[in-house]
């Protein structure tokens, strides 16, 4: 199963590191948060990756460039013009960097991807949001769902957008973005998405979290796995030093590696 990784945005909440570089790319622990979520979804068997890059996309696709470089033993042979790797410690990824532009929105950015997605069930999320989810429940519920979407409900007071459950059931009443609701589900990504869904995004400028999902919702079409578990994203600097200090406490509750 593929997983798709939103990763073009312009990370504006977040300007004191995003200015220089992509939000995908800023480090915690000395690694890219996107690593960190890349290795969430290795750890459950998932190791085929299409990212959707946008802002400073070629900054993205320069650290796969070099990921393996800098983790190998090698030979450069000067006079023949060749290198040779001898030993690396990357894990076992197939990473295909798309270029979805710096404007299009989230739905856009997925439907530009579509052609390397086939035919097949994918796993969608965000670049920015770290959990100690359980993927392969997730792919599990999803499967017995019959939904054309899966959207883990997690629990986070204020800003994001909040997601009305039916009491008792497992199914998504309605999908508001940025809800000034606290203490409600809220939408944590890790989506598991069926390709059809992508038939409700009208284009570039369509909104993953409005149209389509509202549409699928209001179809009784969007299921919820709700996740109890630890989940951050990183949205602010604020956030950014949370999971810093998580990580360097060894509480970082998402290595799950």
């Amino acid at each position: 199963m593929k997983v798709v990784i939103l990763a073009g945005g312009y990370g504006t909440r977040i300007s004191e590191e995003s200015a220089i570089r992509p939000k995908p790319l800023v480090e915690i622990g000395g690694h890219p948060i996107l690593w960190h979520i890349m290795k969430i979804y290795s750890a459950h068997g998932l190791n085929d990756f299409v990212i959707c890059c946008g802002y400073k996309g070629n900054l993205i696709k320069q650290y796969f460039r070099d990921y393996i470089l800098a983790r190998a033993d090698v030979t450069f042979d000067l006079h023949d013009n060749a290198m040779h790797t001898h030993r690396n410690g990357v894990e076992p990824w197939r990473v295909t960097l798309v270029d979805t532009g710096e404007k299009t929105m989230t739905g856009g950015r997925i439907k530009r991807v579509r052609q390397y997605l086939g035919d097949e069930t994918f796993c969608l999320t965000y670049g920015d949001g770290v959990s100690d989810i359980n993927i392969g429940e997730l792919i599990d519920f999803h499967r017995s769902s019959s939904a054309l979407v899966t959207v883990s409900a997690v629990r986070q007071p204020g800003r994001f957008g909040a997601l009305s459950l039916e009491q008792g059931a497992d199914r998504v009443a309605g999908f508001r973005e940025k809800s000034n609701d606290d203490g409600g589900f809220i939408n944590g990504g890790y989506f598991v998405v069926e390709p059809e869904a992508l038939d409700y995004i009208a284009g570039d400028d369509t909104s993953w979290e409005r149209e389509p999902l509202e549409a699928l919702a209001g179809e009784g079409r969007l299921a919820a796995y709700r996740h109890r578990g630890f989940w951050q994203n990183m949205d602010t600097l604020r956030d950014k030093h949370l999971l810093q200090d998580h990580w360097e406490n060894g509480n970082a509750q998402w290595k799950i590696w």
